[in-house]
């Protein structure tokens, strides 16, 4: 059945369960589904521009999505090129989690964790400069964050700029601080005993895909850590009391460990039609469908570079093997083109020889280029072996 976003929003605002868990591809309608969500929950104030329209709203729903890092940018000190900065868009929420809960350490720690602990940001303190006509002008604190990178030998490299993906982690990072503290506060029971009442109204936490550019380690430790944090929440799926959470993604690895870190929660899958509306189906298993995809965009992208190896046979007969099961194949060589007759498939054949050799004069370290060409093939036709759509972006 197809909806709107606002539509679904309201479905996921009606199921009223502890974790809601979203898959959708790249652009199918995430990160609009959050900013829905939020307006249905707390609407903006008729009177109030963008930048305080998060003060009304985060007494009932914190979220993080692309919106979020909008508030950060980059002076890249063309001029010069060795003052590069990362300047925070100064509004009420950067005030409230930087100057007022003081998250500045406590994200600091987090991004060093996820990406390298000689990668230092630095928060900035008040100064002042003089502007164009020579007035003095006064730059606020946390407006502004440095980075340097610690080489261990009692020298630095000052002023670097570093990577989108490396900025998003930071970013998430704050958010990530923040969401520690909220749950630690409310985890006391009694609201009178909590040393601070800024949550007490709290209902959501929305998240929209937190893992843009991670390396598959640090994204893995990153879904764990936080399905611990929502456990730790005084987790109970059933329970309709409480703050919720729903986290949207398009990284099948994220939402297979979170499907299987968070096994009692609502999943879904986002899909969107032709006409443009929604539908949010219930997805009732993770395999093969997340770590299904993961596998088939890593055979798509070394097919594409022409970067194959061993491993990637042993890839494609893992993705035939899930795929066989699902669809209802005897074996996974079913699944593979006709074999002309010949009593052993040459395809499977190959893929074994290169996945399972059990004698040592089978032991390949270098790929032919025919069967190079090969696995391109195989991959390039899954969907059609498949006999189903896998949508991939």
């Amino acid at each position: 059945m197809s909806n709107t976003l606002a539509e679904i929003a309201q479905q996921l605002k009606d199921n009223n369960k502890k974790v809601q868990l979203i898959y959708a591809f790249n652009g199918s309608g995430k990160t609009r589904l959050s900013r829905e969500f939020k307006d249905l929950v707390a609407p903006k104030q008729p009177d109030a521009d963008d930048q305080d329209d998060d003060q009304p709203a985060r007494s009932k729903i914190l979220y993080y999505n692309a919106f979020t890092e909008d508030l950060f940018y980059w002076d890249n000190d063309l001029e010069g090129d060795t003052e590069r900065k990362l300047l925070i868009q100064r509004n009420t929420y950067t005030q409230w989690v930087l100057e007022e809960q003081g998250q500045d350490r406590n994200a600091i720690g987090h991004f060093q964790r996820y990406t390298n602990d000689k990668l230092t940001p630095r928060f900035n303190e008040p100064y002042s400069v003089k502007d164009v006509d020579g007035k003095e002008r006064i730059i606020p604190a946390f407006s502004e964050v440095t980075f340097s990178f610690e080489r261990g030998d009692d020298q630095q490299t000052d002023n670097i700029k570093i990577s989108k993906g490396e900025e998003s982690n930071f970013i998430w990072s704050i958010f990530y601080a923040v969401l520690e503290e909220v749950i630690g506060v409310l985890n006391v029971a009694n609201p009178g005993d909590r040393e601070t009442h800024d949550f007490d109204d709290l209902e959501y936490i929305f998240i929209d895909d937190p893992v843009s550019s991670l390396d598959e380690n640090h994204l893995i430790q990153l879904a764990i850590d936080l399905a611990a944090l929502i456990k730790g929440s005084n987790f109970d799926p059933d329970s309709k009391e409480g703050i919720k959470f729903i986290i949207s993604t398009h990284n099948p690895l994220f939402y297979n460990v979170l499907f299987n870190e968070l096994n009692k929660a609502k999943k879904f899958m986002l899909a969107k039609d032709e006409n443009g509306e929604y539908d949010l189906r219930t997805q009732k298993n993770d395999s093969p469908f997340a770590y299904h995809l993961f596998i088939k965009e890593e055979l798509e992208r070394a097919v594409e570079t022409g970067d194959i190896k061993k491993y990637h046979f042993n890839f494609l007969r893992n993705l035939l093997e899930k795929t066989s099961t699902f669809v209802g194949y005897e074996k996974w060589g079913d699944l593979l083109p006709e074999s002309n007759g010949e009593q052993e498939n040459p395809y499977a054949r190959m893929i074994n020889l290169y996945s399972h050799s059990k004698h040592s004069s089978e032991e390949i370290t270098e790929v032919k280029d025919d069967h190079k060409r090969t696995l391109g093939f195989l991959v390039r036709n899954l969907d059609e072996m498949y006999r189903m759509k896998m949508k991939a972006e």
